[in-house]
């Protein structure tokens, strides 16, 4: 949610920058007005309640009648506009950080590349193809249990996951993340703190009705960020507490809506799949050096995995709502002779943390504060996410960026430690 007292200060910046991630404008007008309609309104009420106050004190039950019935209406009023300013001002997208591109996606900035594809001097399979080889994935099967866009992983395959699944751990630990393995299911109010509700972005997501204790029912996640930034929701932190970060280990589940061609073969598009997800909460100067740090890591997984890949900053319409900017990891997928993302590192500056009431305790802050000084004032941190692993994509990557001629594939040497053998051989 961005701050009403900046849009009071700023509403052309502001319509500049939701205009840029395709918002209409007009949206800040409205959110302006029902801001100062609020704003009156309220001062009204709170005047009928001194009114009525000293009415009492004075024991004018006439006149304290008179008001109560002025006073109620005004409330009725206040609340209506209430709810009319908090749905616009919940509205408005995050804006756009200093130095992103602005378009949409065809925008999208290369900032470097890393790593050179292999001359593969023999047919490419795809990774379907090698996984039906090596047997450890089965889409066919699970069509017949689950439908499309599911798969099996089985016997080396499963190795390969876990052995992922730890070297993500093992590393994230050694950065000073903590491991955490998070609900798979959100309630609705947590999705709308997150902020993709009222942009229209829940489209992506699973509702599970069933559940008699939720009325509104629970929402499955779609990355372990939209557990794990929550569970800090109403806390207020230490500033020597950050910055605080996780490391997530989850199901993901969407729902891949207008998702076709290539995109739906195999296990690149899937309804359900596992990442291990970073999440950092900083102190607002810490947020341009943890984003370093974030996409540092994650470009260390790929180089340790020996995978090629690029290095792109999303351009301002394709950012999420939640977003002030993205920076992807694409990967380099031989079968379609081009870069797929694989990993996203994002800041929602302090977006979220307002939605969410998340704040921290400035260093000092427990002393007397100096006249005319905020120095006791608690602030919003601002979180970070960002792609440790994508489990079934970093898979895929593998696969076909180490397929040898016979169909076999070799197994990245830094994995090799947990998963006891060094290739997997084809079955089939």
């Amino acid at each position: 949610m961005l701050d009403i007292n900046y849009i009071r200060e700023n509403p052309e910046k502001v319509k500049k920058g939701i205009s840029a991630k395709g918002c209409d404008i007009k949206l800040v007008d409205q959110t302006l007005m029902a801001d100062k309609q609020y704003r009156e309104l309220l001062q009204e009420v709170e005047e009928l309640r001194a009114q009525r106050n000293q009415a009492a004190k004075n024991k004018d039950i006439e006149k304290g009648k008179l008001i109560k019935a002025q006073l109620g209406k005004k409330e009725e009023a206040l609340a209506i506009i209430e709810q009319e300013f908090n749905n616009l001002l919940t509205s408005l997208p995050n804006l756009p950080a200093e130095g992103v591109p602005e378009g949409d996606e065809s925008k999208n900035e290369v900032l470097r590349t890393v790593g050179e594809p292999k001359k593969l001097n023999f047919k490419v399979r795809d990774h379907v193809e090698l996984g039906e080889m090596l047997d450890i994935i089965d889409i066919e099967r699970a069509a017949k249990v689950s439908g499309s866009r599911f798969g099996y992983l089985k016997n080396e395959g499963v190795m390969l996951e876990l052995a992922l699944v730890n070297f993500a751990m093992e590393t994230l630990v050694k950065e000073g993340f903590s491991p955490v393995i998070p609900p798979a299911l959100i309630k609705k109010e947590i999705t709308e703190g997150l902020g993709y509700w009222q942009g229209g972005g829940n489209e992506n997501y699973y509702l599970v009705m069933d559940l008699e204790e939720n009325e509104q029912g629970l929402y499955l996640v779609g990355t372990g960020e939209h557990a794990v930034v929550p569970m800090l929701q109403g806390e207020t932190l230490e500033a020597r507490e950050l910055p605080k970060k996780y490391a997530a280990f989850s199901p993901c589940f969407r729902r891949e809506a207008g998702s076709y061609g290539k995109d739906t073969k195999g296990i690149l598009r899937v309804h359900q799949f596992d990442k291990v997800e970073m999440v950092a909460f900083v102190k607002p100067d810490d947020d341009e050096v943890e984003r370093r740090k974030l996409l540092a890591i994650s470009e260390g997984f790929m180089q340790a995995l020996g995978l090629p890949y690029q290095v792109v900053k999303l351009a301002s319409g394709d950012l999420s709502i939640p977003a002030a900017e993205t920076i992807d990891i694409e990967t380099w997928i031989p079968s379609q002779d081009k870069y797929r993302e694989t990993h996203s590192i994002s800041t929602t500056g302090d977006f979220q943390a307002r939605r969410l009431n998340i704040k921290y305790l400035p260093a000092g802050a427990d002393k007397p504060a100096q006249a005319g000084t905020n120095a006791n004032e608690k602030k919003y941190v601002h979180i970070l996410n960002g792609t440790a692993l994508a489990i079934g994509r970093t898979i895929i990557a593998i696969l076909e960026n180490y397929q040898q001629e016979d169909g076999s594939v070799k197994i990245p040497q830094v994995l090799q430690k947990y998963t006891g053998f060094a290739e997997i051989r084809p079955r089939k």
